[in-house]
Protein backbone atom coordinates (compact mmCIF):
# COMPACT_ATOMS: atom_id res chain seq x y z
CA UNK A 1 0.00 0.00 0.00
CA UNK A 2 1.19 3.51 -0.81
CA UNK A 3 2.09 5.85 2.03
CA UNK A 4 1.33 9.57 2.02
CA UNK A 5 5.00 10.17 1.19
CA UNK A 6 4.71 7.80 -1.78
CA UNK A 7 1.74 9.56 -3.33
CA UNK A 8 3.02 13.09 -2.71
CA UNK A 9 6.46 12.22 -4.09
CA UNK A 10 4.88 10.52 -7.11
CA UNK A 11 3.04 13.77 -7.86
CA UNK A 12 6.32 15.68 -7.54
CA UNK A 13 8.03 13.41 -10.08
CA UNK A 14 5.10 13.76 -12.47
CA UNK A 15 5.24 17.54 -12.23
CA UNK A 16 8.96 17.40 -12.96
CA UNK A 17 8.36 15.17 -15.97
CA UNK A 18 5.73 17.56 -17.37
CA UNK A 19 8.06 20.51 -16.83
CA UNK A 20 10.83 18.69 -18.69
CA UNK A 21 8.46 17.83 -21.54
CA UNK A 22 7.81 21.55 -22.00
CA UNK A 23 11.33 22.91 -21.74
CA UNK A 24 12.86 20.16 -23.88
CA UNK A 25 10.44 20.69 -26.76
CA UNK A 26 10.43 23.22 -29.59
CA UNK A 27 6.88 22.36 -30.62
CA UNK A 28 4.38 24.96 -29.30
CA UNK A 29 1.50 22.46 -29.47
CA UNK A 30 3.44 19.91 -27.38
CA UNK A 31 4.45 22.65 -24.93
CA UNK A 32 0.89 23.85 -24.56
CA UNK A 33 -0.53 20.37 -24.01
CA UNK A 34 2.01 19.61 -21.30
CA UNK A 35 1.64 23.12 -19.88
CA UNK A 36 -2.04 22.40 -19.36
CA UNK A 37 -1.16 19.02 -17.83
CA UNK A 38 1.36 20.67 -15.50
CA UNK A 39 -1.22 23.26 -14.41
CA UNK A 40 -3.92 20.63 -13.92
CA UNK A 41 -1.71 18.45 -11.72
CA UNK A 42 -0.10 21.26 -9.72
CA UNK A 43 -3.41 22.96 -8.91
CA UNK A 44 -4.96 19.71 -7.63
CA UNK A 45 -1.83 18.63 -5.77
CA UNK A 46 -1.45 21.96 -3.97
CA UNK A 47 -5.01 22.11 -2.71
CA UNK A 48 -4.96 18.45 -1.61
CA UNK A 49 -1.81 19.07 0.42
CA UNK A 50 -3.42 22.09 2.07
CA UNK A 51 -6.59 20.17 2.92
CA UNK A 52 -5.01 16.87 4.01
CA UNK A 53 -1.23 16.92 4.56
CA UNK A 54 -0.70 20.22 6.37
CA UNK A 55 -3.54 19.74 8.88
CA UNK A 56 -2.10 16.27 9.59
CA UNK A 57 1.31 17.79 10.32
CA UNK A 58 -0.27 20.33 12.65
CA UNK A 59 -2.27 17.66 14.50
CA UNK A 60 0.55 15.14 14.87
CA UNK A 61 3.67 17.26 15.24
CA UNK A 62 2.51 20.00 17.60
CA UNK A 63 4.31 23.35 17.44
CA UNK A 64 6.90 22.00 15.02
CA UNK A 65 4.16 20.75 12.69
CA UNK A 66 2.33 24.06 12.92
CA UNK A 67 5.46 25.95 11.89
CA UNK A 68 6.16 23.52 9.06
CA UNK A 69 2.61 23.83 7.77
CA UNK A 70 2.65 27.63 7.96
CA UNK A 71 5.95 27.77 6.06
CA UNK A 72 4.58 25.38 3.44
CA UNK A 73 1.40 27.44 3.06
CA UNK A 74 3.45 30.59 2.43
CA UNK A 75 5.51 28.77 -0.20
CA UNK A 76 2.33 27.40 -1.77
CA UNK A 77 0.78 30.83 -1.97
CA UNK A 78 3.76 32.11 -3.97
CA UNK A 79 3.63 29.06 -6.25
CA UNK A 80 -0.12 29.52 -6.78
CA UNK A 81 0.36 33.20 -7.65
CA UNK A 82 2.98 32.26 -10.23
CA UNK A 83 0.78 29.47 -11.57
CA UNK A 84 -2.11 31.91 -11.97
CA UNK A 85 0.19 34.10 -14.09
CA UNK A 86 1.39 31.13 -16.14
CA UNK A 87 -1.86 29.24 -16.75
CA UNK A 88 -3.51 31.67 -19.22
CA UNK A 89 -0.35 32.06 -21.35
CA UNK A 90 -0.09 30.45 -24.77
CA UNK A 91 3.09 28.58 -25.66
CA UNK A 92 3.66 31.13 -28.43
CA UNK A 93 3.87 33.96 -25.89
CA UNK A 94 7.38 35.30 -25.19
CA UNK A 95 6.46 35.19 -21.48
CA UNK A 96 5.61 31.48 -21.50
CA UNK A 97 9.01 29.90 -20.88
CA UNK A 98 10.41 32.59 -18.53
CA UNK A 99 7.25 32.40 -16.38
CA UNK A 100 7.39 28.61 -16.33
CA UNK A 101 11.05 28.66 -15.26
CA UNK A 102 10.27 31.18 -12.51
CA UNK A 103 7.40 28.99 -11.32
CA UNK A 104 9.54 25.85 -11.37
CA UNK A 105 12.28 27.61 -9.39
CA UNK A 106 9.86 28.32 -6.53
CA UNK A 107 8.17 24.93 -6.79
CA UNK A 108 11.35 22.84 -6.91
CA UNK A 109 12.71 24.53 -3.77
CA UNK A 110 9.44 23.76 -1.99
CA UNK A 111 9.47 20.14 -3.20
CA UNK A 112 13.03 19.63 -1.97
CA UNK A 113 12.20 20.94 1.51
CA UNK A 114 9.02 18.89 1.71
CA UNK A 115 10.74 15.65 0.74
CA UNK A 116 13.82 16.24 2.90
CA UNK A 117 12.10 17.35 6.10
CA UNK A 118 8.31 17.54 6.21
CA UNK A 119 7.26 14.17 4.82
CA UNK A 120 9.78 12.13 6.84
CA UNK A 121 8.61 13.87 10.04
CA UNK A 122 4.97 13.16 9.21
CA UNK A 123 5.72 9.52 8.36
CA UNK A 124 7.60 9.08 11.64
CA UNK A 125 4.61 10.38 13.61
CA UNK A 126 2.18 8.18 11.68
CA UNK A 127 4.37 5.09 12.11
CA UNK A 128 4.41 5.62 15.89
CA UNK A 129 0.68 5.13 16.00
CA UNK A 130 -0.13 8.83 16.24
CA UNK A 131 -2.78 8.56 13.54
CA UNK A 132 -5.15 11.34 12.56
CA UNK A 133 -7.88 9.77 14.67
CA UNK A 134 -7.39 8.91 18.33
CA UNK A 135 -7.08 5.50 19.87
CA UNK A 136 -8.36 2.46 18.00
CA UNK A 137 -8.92 3.09 14.31
CA UNK A 138 -6.46 5.94 14.10
CA UNK A 139 -5.52 6.55 10.48
CA UNK A 140 -2.15 5.32 9.27
CA UNK A 141 -0.07 6.66 6.41
CA UNK A 142 -1.85 4.54 3.79
CA UNK A 143 -5.24 5.86 4.94
CA UNK A 144 -4.00 9.45 4.71
CA UNK A 145 -2.68 8.66 1.23
CA UNK A 146 -6.09 7.36 0.15
CA UNK A 147 -7.79 10.49 1.48
CA UNK A 148 -5.25 12.66 -0.34
CA UNK A 149 -5.91 10.87 -3.65
CA UNK A 150 -9.69 11.08 -3.21
CA UNK A 151 -9.47 14.79 -2.40
CA UNK A 152 -7.64 15.48 -5.67
CA UNK A 153 -10.72 14.22 -7.53
CA UNK A 154 -12.91 17.07 -6.23
CA UNK A 155 -10.70 20.16 -6.09
CA UNK A 156 -10.15 22.93 -8.66
CA UNK A 157 -7.91 22.20 -11.65
CA UNK A 158 -6.65 25.78 -12.00
CA UNK A 159 -4.90 28.09 -9.55
CA UNK A 160 -7.10 30.34 -7.37
CA UNK A 161 -4.70 32.04 -4.92
CA UNK A 162 -7.45 34.38 -3.71
CA UNK A 163 -8.97 31.37 -1.92
CA UNK A 164 -5.97 31.38 0.39
CA UNK A 165 -4.54 28.29 2.04
CA UNK A 166 -6.96 27.89 4.96
CA UNK A 167 -8.73 24.51 4.66
CA UNK A 168 -12.15 25.94 5.56
CA UNK A 169 -12.09 28.76 3.00
CA UNK A 170 -10.39 26.62 0.41
CA UNK A 171 -12.99 23.87 0.73
CA UNK A 172 -15.80 26.37 0.13
CA UNK A 173 -13.99 28.00 -2.78
CA UNK A 174 -13.23 24.59 -4.26
CA UNK A 175 -16.91 23.66 -4.31
CA UNK A 176 -17.57 26.75 -6.41
CA UNK A 177 -14.48 26.75 -8.64
CA UNK A 178 -13.98 23.06 -9.39
CA UNK A 179 -17.05 22.56 -11.66
CA UNK A 180 -16.16 25.65 -13.71
CA UNK A 181 -12.52 24.60 -14.01
CA UNK A 182 -13.50 21.11 -15.12
CA UNK A 183 -15.95 22.46 -17.69
CA UNK A 184 -13.24 24.70 -19.16
CA UNK A 185 -10.82 21.74 -19.23
CA UNK A 186 -12.98 20.31 -22.00
CA UNK A 187 -11.77 23.12 -24.24
CA UNK A 188 -8.06 22.82 -23.32
CA UNK A 189 -5.56 20.61 -25.09
CA UNK A 190 -3.86 17.88 -23.03
CA UNK A 191 -1.25 15.28 -23.97
CA UNK A 192 -2.73 12.55 -26.16
CA UNK A 193 -0.36 10.00 -24.62
CA UNK A 194 -0.36 10.95 -20.92
CA UNK A 195 2.81 10.21 -18.98
CA UNK A 196 0.73 8.58 -16.22
CA UNK A 197 -2.68 7.19 -15.47
CA UNK A 198 -3.48 10.31 -13.46
CA UNK A 199 -3.14 12.58 -16.47
CA UNK A 200 -5.72 15.24 -17.12
CA UNK A 201 -8.69 15.19 -19.49
CA UNK A 202 -7.98 13.97 -22.99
Amino acid sequence: MSTISDVVTKDHRELESYYNEIINSNDPDHQERFGNQFTWELARHSVAEELIVYPAMEKLLGDRGHKMAEDDRKEHHRVKELLKEFQPLRASSPEYMPKLRELWGALSAHIEEEERSDLPALEAALSQGQGIGSGAGAEDSAAVARTFERTKMFVPTRSHPSAGENPYFESAMGLLAAPVDRLMDIFRKFPEQPASASAGPK
